[in-house]
């Protein structure tokens, strides 16, 4: 399995796994246990909030729980943002990767403790959002750093490796998980998250001799006097955060409800802010530049939109497996979290496809095509659910059908979620090209949050208009980028 490098790596005369730094190992597995315990709380947490404290939840309404795990997953992306600067210009992506596992291992710590009440609960979200912020963009960038100036082919190889240990942790969390969490017994679920990323975090010590120093000292560490000026900013922050929420709370009129509804809000005005600063700054962007994020801006709309109804599958999807569902697959009874493998396993079947589909297509077709379609399946996977949600008001339906809704995602993401990552550096004007991968995990943050307020529309309308409803919002977008198609191809600069 392991032998010598070969003329590429020779000089430095370290050893390879297939061709590969062996550091590829200690990342890829990092990152498997670290997405095993994010998506094995994934799985439950919708279903724990909405538990009574009898059996052990939280007895939030379904529509505020929906809403929390919205703006959640929200945070973690907008946290990527200060994650990657404080790696950056503080501690360098290698401590910056084992500080965010140490803390998103006391979040789930705190959650798992057996105690009644929200106030740890809240607390083990909140460190989960802060770790995952500093380690998910800084173990992403010590992948590419493994390698050498030059070897691009390798290091696609070596993402393909890396994606592969995201959609392996992804797969058998929500199956071990949720059976562990099984009848109230929702601290051992969250203690197996914990287990994973402690797992993950040993080997990550163990294996750090073969990352040859990769991403140890920060790119453009602060000098003492920045230091002191961003410690001064930070406790300030902090401190005008925390007197906020203590007044609101003061007024009587803090609930869960309003402060996602403040979250969300939040998550849509950051993004706004950014691209006004970008567009409206000099920043000496050339004509060029300025043609081509007016362009992006458009396609990061369509990414917010389609993201919006992707992530309801821990929510809505997930609850609709439960109740009204019948969750056997091969006369083997399964739990509704376990319909959330369901995506990760199709997308390691499918992603070496659509990868020859997209060499196979060339410059044919743009990148705001590619958005189009992937915007229509997302829709038309929600149409099948509407059918299936009207199904399932007479008997309970088989999930065979989540299957085909959750194919049908698949085939919308892969045209969309790979090519969104490619089109923003290629689309980055040059004073924002490290910032620019930050800026579309904003459209992550944007879609979770309004996709989880979106649930609140079930007090008013039944499950299929529901469905119908978002569907038409992602089919018309679809239908306007299709119709704009061109214009936005010589945006970009394609044509």
């Amino acid at each position: 399995m392991a032998g010598e490098v070969g003329e590429a790596g020779s000089r430095a005369g370290q050893k390879t796994v297939f061709g590969h730094p062996r550091g590829i190992v200690t990342l890829f597995l990092t990152e498997m246990w670290e997405r095993f315990s994010f998506y094995g709380l994934r799985a439950i947490l919708y279903f724990f909030l909405i538990a009574t404290a009898a059996g052990g939840g939280l007895g939030l309404p379904k529509p505020t729980a929906t809403a929390v795990v919205g703006v959640y997953s929200a945070l973690i992306y907008l946290f990527a943002l200060p994650g990657g600067w404080i790696a950056d210009r503080i501690l360098g992506a290698r401590r910056a990767v084992l500080v965010g596992g140490v803390i998103i291992m006391l979040g789930h710590i705190c959650m798992a403790v057996p105690i009644r009440g929200p106030a740890l609960i809240w607390l083990g979200l909140g460190l989960i959002v802060a770790g995952t912020g500093l380690l998910k963009p800084n173990i992403s960038t010590m992948v590419g750093e493994l390698y050498r100036e030059g070897e691009n082919a390798r290091r696609d190889a070596g993402f393909s490796i890396f994606y592969l240990g995201i959609n392996l942790g992804a797969f058998v969390a929500p199956y071990v998980v949720s059976n562990l969490a099984k009848d109230g017994r929702w601290h051992l679920g969250f203690g197996a998250a914990a287990v994973g990323m402690a797992i993950g975090l040993t080997q990550y010590v163990i294996g750090g001799r073969h990352l040859r120093g990769v991403g140890e000292t920060p790119g453009h560490r602060l000098t003492p006097e920045e230091r002191r000026h961003f410690g001064t900013i930070t406790v300030i922050g902090l401190l005008v955060v925390a007197v906020a929420i203590i007044v609101w709370a003061a007024t009587g009129t803090l609930t869960v409800d309003r402060f996602t509804v403040a979250l969300t809000v939040l998550t849509i005005v950051v993004p706004a802010a950014y691209f006004g600063y970008i567009m409206l700054g000099s920043h000496n962007l050339t004509p060029e530049e300025r043609s081509r994020m007016k362009a992006y801006i458009w396609l990061f709309v369509a990414a917010a939109i389609f993201w919006m109804i992707y992530d309801l599958a821990p929510t809505v999807l997930n609850e609709f497996a439960a109740e009204k569902t019948d969750l056997e697959i091969f006369g083997h009874r399964i739990t509704a979290a376990t319909t959330q493998s369901f995506n990760p396993l199709l997308i390691m079947i499918f992603v070496p496809v659509f990868a020859v589909l997209w060499v196979k297509l060339g410059n044919r077709v743009g990148g705001a095509q590619k958005f189009a379609f992937g915007l229509f399946m997302i829709g038309v996977s929600f149409v099948v659910m509407a059918l299936v949600a009207h199904l399932a008001e007479f008997h309970r339906v088989s999930v065979w059908w989540l299957f085909l809704v959750y194919l049908v995602q698949v085939f919308g993401e892969l045209s969309l979620s790979p090519v969104g990552l490619s089109v923003t550096v290629e689309l980055a004007p040059h004073a924002f090209k490290s910032q620019m991968l930050g800026v579309w995990y904003l459209s992550f943050s944007v879609g979770d949050a309004v996709g989880g307020q979106s649930a609140r529309l079930l007090r008013y309308v039944s499950q299929p208009v529901y469905f119908l409803t978002l569907a038409a919002i992602a089919i018309a977008a679809a239908a306007v980028l299709l119709a704009f198609a061109h214009r936005l191809r010589v945006l970009m600069g394609e044509e």
